[in-house]
């Protein structure tokens, strides 16, 4: 633990951004996983791309992950779509 007081609040400062970016990232990586599995079920459709691509938006806009990452994200899934629907 940190003897200097702007030490201290800089730990306190860290803690909370890691827990929320660990939410937002969480919470993108469920979606996808709800995304993958109803199109390995045949069950997706451009509504849920959409809600999908959302979250991973989100955490790009927040800085959780990089925008090039987000859109090659959001790219590779809706190529899923596209290849499951055929």
């Amino acid at each position: 633990m940190p003897n200097i007081k702007s030490a201290m609040k800089r730990v306190k400062v860290n803690q909370k951004k890691n827990l929320r970016n660990r939410m937002i990232k969480s919470a993108m990586k469920t979606q996808i996983r709800k995304f993958d599995t109803a199109v390995a079920a045949n069950e997706a459709d451009a509504k849920l791309l959409s809600v999908t691509q959302g979250a991973v938006d989100r955490a790009a806009s927040k800085g959780v992950i990089h925008k090039n990452a987000a859109n090659r994200k959001k790219a590779r899934m809706a190529k899923r779509l596209a290849k499951a629907a055929q």
